[in-house]
């Protein structure tokens, strides 16, 4: 892996020399181009200006912040230079916080710190008192100029890892749903609790993979060998059926018997531990 950056992470007197690292791939997208369809020619687009419908080169598009409708402030270059946030490469902790109390929607793009030469002690010194501690530091970094994210510094695997985080005026009120309060039975709340329970499993991430990707794929080769002939028509696939009055006890009941009809079911802690005294 090649690093963004080299710089240090900051707190109190310290001065930890690292080296930022993506913690994630980008991802595997299928790109697709605009053609006309008589003779497959891409498609361009123009910047055309509203108001005479004629085509604008770059050299005359400038940025404006509409503080009216159709009034606008030009901002240009200079004015950008003036709120210029330089980026010195520095994960500067400003407090650290329990990380059980951070809501994870806060969570938004991960980073690898790895450290440099001089810094390994440090690193690890930093590394193992926030494990121990169960803190993260939230700091302030400028990963690619002029942006300054709010971030933290936490433990994980064995490294120290750099999540950038959204902002709190960022986040959407979950309130602004509206959702009607409704009375829950105790039978279906105890069913519930049982299809999680014999649903539960290892988080294994490797088990799961885009499909839709995967088939678009295929979709794509087989067009390629078809050499221009038609592919059989698609299958239909039907709605599930929708009812105004939803039996939840039926449901679950179904839900329940299907899962442990296909050897889902997990053993209980108790049985497991039981099993292990025997074997001993």
């Amino acid at each position: 892996m090649r690093p963004l950056w080299k710089g240090s992470i900051s707190f109190g007197l310290v001065n930890i020399p690292v080296s930022l690292y993506s913690a994630v791939r980008s991802a595997k997208k299928v790109d697709f181009d605009m053609l006309r369809d008589s003779d497959h020619s891409r498609i361009h687009y123009k910047r055309v200006a509203e108001g005479d419908g004629k085509e604008v080169e770059w050299n005359h598009i400038v940025k404006g912040y509409a503080y009216e409708k159709d009034r606008y402030v030009v901002i240009n270059d200079e004015d950008f230079k003036r709120i210029a946030i330089k980026s010195n490469q520095t994960v500067d902790i400003r407090e650290f916080v329990n990380l059980s109390d951070v809501d994870p929607r806060f969570f938004d793009e991960p980073y690898f710190l790895a450290p440099e030469k001089g810094g390994a002690k440090a690193y690890i010194l930093l590394r193992e008192a926030l494990e121990r501690s169960g803190k993260a530091g939230v700091s302030k970094v400028v990963i690619r100029p002029p942006r300054e994210h709010l971030a933290v510094v936490r433990p994980l695997d064995g490294v120290l890892m750099l999540e950038l985080m959204h902002f709190s005026d960022e986040l959407r009120d979950p309130s602004e749903l509206k959702i009607a309060a409704q009375a829950v039975g105790q039978k279906e709340l105890d069913m519930a609790l049982s299809l999680i329970n014999n649903m539960s499993g290892r988080w294994e991430p490797q088990k799961y993979r885009d499909e839709y990707r995967d088939a678009l794929m295929d979709m794509i080769q087989q067009k390629i060998k078809s050499k221009g002939k038609k592919l059989p028509a698609p299958k239909e696939q039907r709605a599930p059926a929708s009812s105004k009055v939803i039996d939840l006890v039926s449901i679950l009941q179904k839900s329940l018997s299907q899962v442990e009809g296909s050897g889902h079911k997990k053993t209980s802690p108790k049985r497991k531990s039981a099993a292990r005294k025997k074997a001993a």
